[in-house]
C-alpha cells in the first residue's frame, strides 16, 4: 500500500515535470517568433521614417524656393512702384512749374490785350473825329457795301448755273420722253355714250317695243338703259352713260332677237345670261392686262378688279387701255434714268384699280386704290409709287415721280381725253348717286341723256304714298344739290312681283 502510494505520488511529480518541460519549450518558440516578428517591424518602421524624411526635406525645399521667387517679384514689384512714384513726383513738380509758367504768360497777354484795347480805341476815337462818322455808321457802311456785292455776284453765278443746267436738263428730259413715247404707241379708241344694233328686218322692232310698249319697259327697268327704237332702217340704239350697262343691254338684245321670243320673262333671263358674259369678259380682260403687262404675282381679285376698267372711261379714254399705257411709258422711263422699271410698271398698271369701284365707296379713286392694293398684299413701294400720280400725296420714290409723268404722257396725247364727255358721264353718276342714298330705294338709272332719272324702290319698304313722297324729295335734293340745264323728270316705280309654283 505505501508503495503504491510513492509509485502514484512519483508517477505524478514525474508527469507534472515532463509538462512544465514541454511549456517551457513551447513558450520559447513563440518568444522568438514574436522577437522576429518585432525586428521585422522595427527594419520596416526604420524605411518609412526614412522615406517620410525624405519627403519632408522635398517639400521644405521646394517651400523654401517658392518663397524665394515670390520675394524676389514682390521686391521687383516694389522697385517698379517706387519708380512710377519717383516718375509721378517728377511730372507733378513739372506740371507745376508749366502751370507758374502759363499763368505768368496768361498774365501777360492780359496786359498785352488791355493796352491793345485801349490803343485800338484812341484810334477809333481819332478816326471820328477826323471822318466825323461814328464806328457803327462806319461798319454798318462797309458791310452794306460788301452784302450788295456779294449778293449780284451770287444772283449772277445762280442765273447762268440755271439757264445752263435747265438747257442740259430739259433736252434729256424731252430725250427720254420722247424714247418712252416711241416705245410705246398705244391706238386711243374714244369711247361713246350710245351702240348701236343692227337688225334683219324692221318687224323686230315690234317685237322688241311688245304689246302697249311692255317689252321695251321690261327692257330697260332690268338693264338701266335708254333703247331707242326709231325710224332709222335696220337699227336699234341703246343709250346709257355707263359702258357696262350698255354692253350688257346689247348682248342682251341681240339673245332676244336671235331667240325670236320677246318677252318679259325671257328678257329676264338673257339679261341675266348677259350680265354673266360681261362677268366672263372683265375677268379676261384683266387676265390680257396682266399677260401683255409682264405682271406677275397680282392676286385674283386684283386681276377682277382690273378688268372692270375695261368698261371705264375718264374724260373720254378708256381707263384700262390708258393704265396699260401708262405701265409701258412707265417701265421705259425708268429704264432710261437708272430707276426700278418692274416697280415703275407695276404701280403704273394699278395706279387707277380705285375708279372700279370709286362708284360704291366713299372717297377719291387714289385713296381707294390705296385701300385696295393694301388689301391683296401689294409691297409698300408699289403704293408709294401710285398714290402720288394726281399729287395727293408728296412723291416720297422716285418711280412715283416716273408714273406721275406717265399718266400725264398718257392723257396729253393727241385726242386722247374730252373734258365735256367727261363732264357730261360725271353729272349722270351724281345724278344716279342722290338717288340711291335715300331709303328704300333699290336701284335707279339715268336715261335720256340725263334729262330723266328711273327710280326703281322696294317694295315691301315702300307703299305707293312713300314712293310720291320719294319721288319728290329726290326731285328737291337734284334741285339742290346739282347745277344743269332745262328740267330733270324724277319717275319712281313699285312693283309687286309675287312668285307660286305648282307642283
Amino acid at each position: 500500500m505505501a508503495v503504491l502510494i510513492s509509485s502514484l505520488i512519483l508517477g505524478t511529480v514525474g508527469g507534472y515535470l515532463a509538462r512544465q518541460s514541454l511549456v517551457k519549450k513551447r513558450a520559447g518558440t513563440i518568444e522568438a517568433r514574436l522577437d522576429k516578428k518585432m525586428e521585422q517591424v522595427k527594419h520596416e518602421s526604420a524605411i518609412l521614417l526614412r522615406n517620410a524624411q525624405d519627403k519632408a526635406a522635398l517639400v521644405i525645399k521646394q517651400a523654401e524656393k517658392e518663397i524665394d521667387d515670390r520675394r524676389r517679384d514682390f521686391l521687383k514689384s516694389q522697385q517698379i512702384l517706387l519708380d512710377r512714384e519717383h516718375l509721378l513726383d517728377k511730372k507733378i513738380s513739372t506740371f507745376e512749374e508749366n502751370e507758374e509758367d502759363f499763368k505768368q504768360r496768361v498774365e501777360k497777354l492780359r496786359v498785352m490785350k488791355d493796352d491793345l484795347d485801349q490803343l485800338r480805341k484812341e484810334a477809333e476815337e481819332k478816326l471820328e473825329k477826323v471822318s466825323k462818322i461814328s464806328r457803327e455808321e462806319a461798319k454798318k457802311e462797309l458791310l452794306g457795301l460788301v452784302e450788295i456785292e456779294a449778293q449780284r455776284e451770287l444772283m449772277e453765278r445762280e442765273r447762268k448755273i440755271k439757264e445752263t443746267g435747265m438747257e442740259k436738263l430739259e433736252k434729256k428730259a424731252k430725250e427720254i420722253l420722247a424714247l418712252a413715247i416711241q416705245k410705246c404707241a398705244v391706238s386711243q379708241v374714244q369711247e361713246l355714250t350710245t351702240t348701236s344694233l343692227i337688225i334683219q328686218n324692221e318687224d323686230v322692232k315690234g317685237k322688241i317695243i311688245g304689246k302697249e310698249g311692255r317689252n321695251i319697259r321690261a327692257f330697260e327697268r332690268l338693264t338701266g338703259v335708254e333703247l331707242i327704237v326709231d325710224e332709222t332702217p335696220d337699227s336699234v340704239v341703246i343709250s346709257s352713260f355707263n359702258p357696262i350697262r350698255r354692253q350688257i343691254a346689247k348682248i342682251a338684245l341681240d339673245k332676244l332677237i336671235q331667240d325670236g321670243r320677246i318677252q318679259p320673262a325671257k328678257i329676264e333671263e338673257k339679261v341675266e345670261e348677259a350680265k354673266a358674259e360681261v362677268a366672263s369678259k372683265v375677268r379676261e380682260s384683266g387676265e390680257k392686262a396682266i399677260y401683255d403687262a409682264g405682271i406677275v404675282g397680282a392676286d385674283d381679285k386684283m386681276v377682277q378688279l382690273l378688268g372692270r376698267l375695261h368698261y371705264r372711261t375718264s374724260y373720254g379714254q378708256n381707263v384700262l387701255t390708258h393704265s396699260i399705257e401708262v405701265a409701258f411709258l412707265a417701265e421705259a422711263i425708268a429704264d432710261e434714268i437708272g430707276a426700278n422699271s418692274q416697280l415703275a410698271k407695276r404701280a403704273g398698271l394699278f395706279h387707277d384699280i380705285g375708279k372700279a369701284v370709286d362708284h360704291q365707296i366713299q372717297g377719291s379713286h387714289v385713296d381707294i386704290g390705296i385701300k385696295i392694293l393694301q388689301k391683296f398684299g401689294e409691297s409698300e413701294e408699289v403704293i408709294k409709287a401710285m398714290k402720288a400720280h394726281h399729287e395727293e400725296y408728296p412723291a416720297e420714290i422716285l418711280e412715283a415721280v416716273i408714273v406721275r409723268t406717265a399718266d400725264a404722257i398718257s392723257g396729253a396725247r393727241p385726242g386722247a381725253r374730252k373734258d365735256s364727255l367727261e363732264n357730261y358721264l360725271q353729272r349722270l353718276r351724281e345724278l344716279e348717286d342722290i338717288a340711291n342714298k335715300f331709303n328704300g330705294v333699290d336701284r335707279s338709272y339715268a336715261i335720256q341723256a340725263g334729262r330723266e332719272i328711273r327710280v326703281f324702290v322696294k317694295a315691301d319698304k315702300v307703299d305707293d304714298l312713300g314712293t310720291q313722297r320719294l319721288a319728290k324729295q329726290i326731285a328737291e335734293k337734284i334741285e339742290e344739290d346739282l347745277k344743269y340745264p332745262g328740267e330733270i323728270k324724277v319717275v319712281a316705280i313699285r312693283e309687286n312681283r309675287i312668285v307660286e309654283y305648282a307642283r
